[in-house]
């Protein structure tokens, strides 16, 4: 293989160089002016629960789909890599380009340049002593990761998916038409006629084996589908398993399938775009989707004597294919320890003769994704800070790479690269408003929690900082940003909740306008309207300890921000005891809000305490006992939050019988509405009920 892209490599440097020296001639002739950049340029959405210490003893909470376990901020994990797949004659039109800005893009030149740079890079990586093994006066360094949604317009007469940017879809498990449902239920996406309820029925079903992560788009008449697939791929070396020597037992790819469901009762597969590798995230803008995949770089390889590892490129199939070149890659000079390859590409969904674009780049692990119309913007862990590079520090350097790629329709153009102190919580964290790019971030959170510090940055299209906020509520760390307009709102929480109004008016000079200090914490913030905010969290109770609090039930929150200079939470509703939580705080696509109806859906398991059961004051500490689980309905307006009623889908609560460990096929994940008719939808179930009244209209299982 490496003989074979080698060659590659040279036939297409050679046909590069002539191809550069017919266009020089054809500028000189046309007396085209041309801009010529310093170097080319590159690039590379999980909301854990926010986390917080607790005492040995207490019990904790395992994870369910859907449901992150109590008081643990997991940070994200790097993706299964992919097997080598032979090489194929390209088949893609030569990417288009756009003159590059300034930054420290390069491109490899080579094969062997791209393969020297990984193993200098990583054995330099690997050979810096790590800061988790290293004590310092702040305390011993622990493990360290990346932290881990408002709504589109859409006809009165029907909701879509919650997403962050008007215009950029987002993919989801649930989408609808305002006639149709489309709900994945693995191993199928099922096709719902769903309006009116009383026609409502399985109309037509597609099966996906062997996949996973399985996701959605809608547009027209098109269905895209976006999953990973994997199988595993063992062997035996020295009578042990080859898994229990390399890391990497799977070959995984991804794929972009598009639909043709003119005739919703019969779908038909347009077109195929497959990918080594694994889906990091996706957005659709008009009829393009653009997608990007991670691949890890050097992956192991068994010769039948021993296990080494060796470079593999990824490779697009499908309806079209291509080997993707080492020339082609963009990166920046930063040592790590798991390089991977981020290839995104673009796909016209509705015109299937049109051949995929793509952009590769070499970065390290990719951790969230922001997408505004015109940009997409990757960030991930400068991974330098797992080292202690200078001399006499006394904490290592905490930085997050960002960049920028171009997204204009077929072109996907990386631009620029920039660097900001700290570590990105999720997708809120970032935001794209009049030309700057604004990022807020928390540092020292992993291994010297009192030291932690939260910023806010401004950032220009070259991805240079032009604007900062720091030093903000130092000792705590961020559980929830949002950006609209002019304005930042942030939460940031150790034992209390400061909400923070930030003015953005001068990109230059953010300034705090105001803060409100309350209990609990907001792990997902949303608007409601211009001078009101909706925060969707926790309620907490004081500890003994002066800096720790504990969880409580699920709060929603009102905060009124007309004073600028005085927030103030003019409403709030608790839902439960400790133990209560919603698929909202990891997924913002959850939420069902519409403010002319002035309403709110939200997704909950309830857990209750039974103080009868205690012979006094009944813990903080103590976990209640799951008794529901369904959507939480509620009447929001500027005068308050009220309690309209739930819809589950347990028949009998059989499926909450084993505590902690509780899951079922039937909790209910996502609620939309088409006209008079709410919606929800769990992986067996869709109900209709009325909207005003919540008398249920009909009910379809999914089998």
């Amino acid at each position: 293989m490496q003989r074979e892209i080698k060659s590659k490599t040279v036939r297409y440097g050679i046909a590069a160089l002539l191809l550069a020296c017919i266009l020089t001639a054809t500028v000189y002739n046309f007396g085209i002016q041309t801009l010529v950049p310093s170097e080319p340029n590159v690039p590379s959405d999980s909301n854990p629960e926010p986390s917080q210490p607790e005492t040995p003893t207490q019990p904790s909470t395992p994870t369910t789909p859907n449901v992150p376990p109590q008081d643990s901020n997991v940070p994200s994990q790097p993706t299964t890599p992919t097997q080598p797949s032979t090489p194929t004659i390209p088949t893609f039109p030569t990417q288009p380009t756009t003159p590059a800005v300034f930054s420290e893009l390069k491109q490899f030149s080579s094969y062997d340049e791209l393969e020297t740079f990984i193993n200098v890079n990583t054995e330099k990586a690997g050979t810096v002593t790590y800061f988790e093994t290293r004590t310092w006066d702040g305390g011993t360094f622990g493990d360290t990761g990346a932290f881990g949604g408002a709504e589109a317009t859409a006809p009165a007469d029907y909701s879509t998916t919650n997403i962050q940017v008007e215009g950029v879809d987002e993919a989801d498990t649930v989408k609808s038409d305002g006639e149709y449902l489309y709900v994945v239920s693995q191993p199928y996406i099922y096709i719902l006629k769903a309006y009116p309820p009383d026609q409502a029925e399985v109309v037509s079903k597609i099966e996906f084996n062997e996949t996973y992560g399985v996701q959605i788009y809608v547009n027209e008449d098109r269905l895209v589908v976006l999953a990973n697939s994997q199988y595993a791929s063992y062997d035996t070396f020295g009578g042990e398993r080859l898994d229990m020597i390399a890391p990497y037992p799977y070959v995984q790819e991804a794929f972009v399938k598009v639909y043709d469901i003119t005739d919703r009762a019969n779908p038909v597969l347009a077109r195929n775009v497959t990918v080594n590798g694994t889906m990091h995230g996706s957005r659709m803008i008009g009829d393009y989707v653009y997608v990007a995949f991670n691949q890890v770089i050097m992956q192991p390889v068994f010769d039948g004597t021993e296990v080494y590892t060796e470079l593999v490129l990824p490779t697009i199939s499908g309806d079209y294919t291509r080997q993707i070149l080492p020339t082609e890659i963009y990166y920046i000079d930063v040592p790590d320890t798991y390089y991977q390859l981020t290839t995104i590409i673009a796909v016209n969904i509705m015109n299937d003769a049109q051949e995929p674009t793509y952009e590769p780049f070499l970065t390290g692990y990719s951790t969230t994704m922001y997408v505004s119309l015109n940009n997409m913007y990757l960030v991930a862990p400068n991974t330098n800070w797992y080292f202690i590079l200078d001399a006499g520090e006394s904490e290592p350097k905490q930085e997050t790479l960002v960049y920028r790629i171009e997204l204009n329709q077929e072109q996907v153009n990386i631009l620029s690269e920039g660097t900001v102190p700290g570590s990105v919580l999720n997708q809120f964290s970032m935001d794209e408003y009049n030309g700057y790019f604004r990022i807020a971030t928390t540092t020292n959170v992993w291994w010297n929690r009192g030291n932690a510090t939260n910023q806010l940055y401004v950032l220009d299209m070259n991805l240079d900082v032009v604007g900062k906020l720091e030093n903000l509520a130092p000792g705590e760390q961020i559980y929830s940003a949002r950006f609209m307009g002019d304005r930042g709102y942030i939460v940031t929480f150790r034992n209390i909740d400061p909400f923070f109004v930030i003015d953005l008016t001068e990109p230059t000079a953010p300034t705090v306008l105001g803060e409100l200090k309350i209990t609990g914490y907001s792990g997902y913030l949303h608007p409601y309207d211009e001078n009101h905010i909706i925060g969707i969290g926790k309620e907490t109770t004081a500890a003994d300890r002066e800096d720790f609090a504990w969880y409580q039930g699920v709060k929603i929150s009102l905060f009124d921000v007309s004073d600028v200079s005085n927030p103030v939470e003019v409403a709030k509703y608790e839902i439960g005891d400790r133990g209560t939580t919603s698929p909202i705080l990891d997924d913002h696509k959850a939420l069902l809000f519409d403010e002319s109806m002035n309403l709110l859906v939200i997704p909950v398991l309830v857990a209750e305490l039974d103080p009868s059961s205690y012979p006094g004051e009944v813990p903080d500490w103590e976990y209640g006992e799951y008794v529901w689980q369904g959507a939480c309905v509620f009447d929001i307006s500027p005068d308050g939050i009220e309690y309209r009623g739930g819809i589950t889908h347990l028949e009998d609560g059989a499926d909450l019988k084993n505590g902690y460990w509780s899951y079922s096929e039937y909790f209910v994940e996502r609620a939309f509405y088409i006209g008079d008719v709410l919606y929800t939808v769990s992986g067996e179930l869709v109900k209709m009920n009325d909207l005003g009244s919540l008398d249920l209209l009909n009910e379809i299982e999914l089998s």
